[in-house]
């Protein structure tokens, strides 16, 4: 708690901030002795609104009057005035049909939930999925083309399935490919990418040459693509709302956090810990959301997976309204994921 406010202090400085999240435009004495009903003069609060510039809670732009809030001053409104706030029912089940969503690739999945998420809540939102553990692949087929190529096709241990066309050095025999896939299922699934390197090499032995060429390409092709399933998937969705905000009336500084969420995505704030995160301006790190606000709330995919679901306002963004709505979406991904299982894709006909 701040013992340097009195509760009238308190009381004005969460008018303002309501206030101007309402309307973007600097708040007047006038406008607060209105909210507050008329128990305070307005030669009161201009004191009172004094103070608090002085103390670092609120900013008074040059060219205005009125008051707009600080980061210190959005800090203090969202850890102790904020009221917390609950979703209605019409709320509730409009997220949860905005999360009807065919269970697909992990890429896809994110990409559609966090269009859902932006236009919710109108800001610019991303989406994260992170693994704890390494993944790993689960099984193999090799499906023959013609003598010089054939499809690799790979389920890895969260089921994603992945398959490429591969342009063989040598003919190959299709009628050696089972044999073939039988050593990769055997030999390299469930093991870590350094692991299948040294194995490659152990195995080089009990195939043919022309095969073991084609064992190498697919092992090659299997770490390439278990490596980057292991590092963490970010999408971003609904960068173009930030035009929608005065704020960002700036077409320079209207670019720079659209570029940011596009190609910097990978230093969007990712909390590790807890269910729920606000940074107000400041606390973000990167330079690009300085004057911005990041809400992130995280949800459970299941198998030592977890993810994070964020939005980047104003920093007079609706806390409790975002909050609220990020808290919900969290809640259903948790949900989706817990229901099922991500399906393989269709794998090709033999």
């Amino acid at each position: 708690m701040s013992v340097e406010l009195t509760e009238r202090k308190r009381q004005i400085l969460k008018v303002v901030v309501e206030d101007y999240i309402q309307t973007a435009e600097p708040v007047g004495s006038k406008a607060i002795a209105v909210q507050m009903g008329g128990s305070v003069s307005s030669a009161t609060i201009r004191n009172e609104l004094a103070d608090l510039v002085d103390l670092g809670y609120l900013e008074q732009p040059h060219t205005s009057a009125g008051r707009v809030p600080s980061p210190k001053g959005y800090r203090l409104y969202v850890n102790e005035l904020m009221r917390r706030q609950e979703l209605s029912l019409a709320e509730t089940e409009k997220i949860n049909r905005s999360l009807q969503i065919k269970m697909e690739e992990l890429d896809h999945l994110l990409s559609q939930a966090g269009r859902a998420v932006s236009a919710f809540v109108n800001y610019p939102a991303y989406v994260a999925a992170a693994g704890r553990k390494e993944v790993t692949a689960r099984r193999f087929d090799l499906l023959a083309v013609d003598e010089r190529s054939c499809i690799v096709v790979m389920m890895m241990g969260d089921n994603r399935v992945k398959s490429q066309l591969l342009k063989l050095q040598l003919k190959v025999d299709p009628e050696q490919m089972p044999t073939l896939v039988n050593l990769l299922n055997g030999h390299f699934t469930g093991i870590s990418t350094e692991e299948m390197n040294q194995r490659l090499m152990s195995v080089a032995e009990q195939v043919a040459p022309q095969m073991f060429l084609l064992l190498s390409q697919t092992i090659a092709y299997a770490v390439d693509v278990l490596e980057e399933a292991g590092q963490r998937e970010i999408v971003t969705a609904g960068a173009s709302q930030i035009l929608k905000l005065p704020e960002f009336r700036d077409a320079a500084k209207a670019h720079e956090l659209m570029s940011f969420l596009t190609d910097g995505k990978e230093n969007l704030p990712m909390p590790e810990e807890g269910p729920m995160k606000i940074l107000i301006g400041p606390e973000n790190v990167a330079g690009a959301l300085q004057d911005t606000s990041v809400v992130v709330a995280s949800y459970d995919i299941g198998d030592d997976m977890r993810g994070l679901i964020g939005v980047v306002g104003p920093t007079r963004m609706d806390y409790a309204t975002v909050a609220a709505r990020l808290s919900g979406f969290a809640d259903g991904l948790t949900r989706l994921f817990g229901k099922q299982e991500l399906p393989p894709k269709e794998e090709p006909k033999k």
